[in-house]
């Protein structure tokens, strides 16, 4: 018996425990929250007219403007980046694992329809969504990354 309750000490314990590159992760995916998440949902029209504008201007490229799907674009990362903030508090690896589940799922999705929908763009610009799109994959499957387990002496 005394030798379950340690390893549930030792469950817990580990729990707790947040890797390097689910810290990475996190904050990288909060950084693009934020900066996705405002210019979308509280300027629309300049959110279409010039997103990611260092990279080019790829919203426009793609259909009419509709304010209602980008402030809705807008307020899903502000959701998302909301929760990740919670993460970097709580120190959870079933909190992590769960932003791991919602970026990582967010993040396929974006990235199939963006990768299915590249014929409109310049070739500069195919490449440059296919490797923002699929870094912000990387970033939610980095949450799921658990901390490495340090050897007993």
């Amino acid at each position: 018996m005394n030798d379950h309750a340690d390893l549930s000490v030792e469950a817990a314990s580990d729990d707790r425990r947040i890797g390097g590159v689910q810290v990475a992760a996190l904050v990288g995916s909060i950084i693009i929250a934020a900066v996705v998440g405002t210019w979308a949902y509280f300027f629309p029209a300049q959110f279409y007219d010039h997103f990611p504008a260092v990279l080019g201007e790829w919203i426009s490229q793609d259909g009419p403007f509709n304010e209602h799907l980008i402030r809705d674009h807008g307020a899903q990362y502000l959701a998302l980046g909301a929760a990740s903030v919670f993460g970097l508090f709580w120190h959870s690896q079933i909190g992590y694992r769960l932003l791991g589940i919602a970026w990582t799922t967010f993040g396929v999705l974006h990235f199939l329809y963006h990768v299915t929908h590249l014929s409109h763009m310049s070739v500069s610009d195919q490449i440059g969504q296919v490797i923002v799109l699929g870094f912000a994959v990387l970033l939610g499957a980095g949450l799921f990354l658990p901390p490495r387990r340090h050897r007993a002496a």
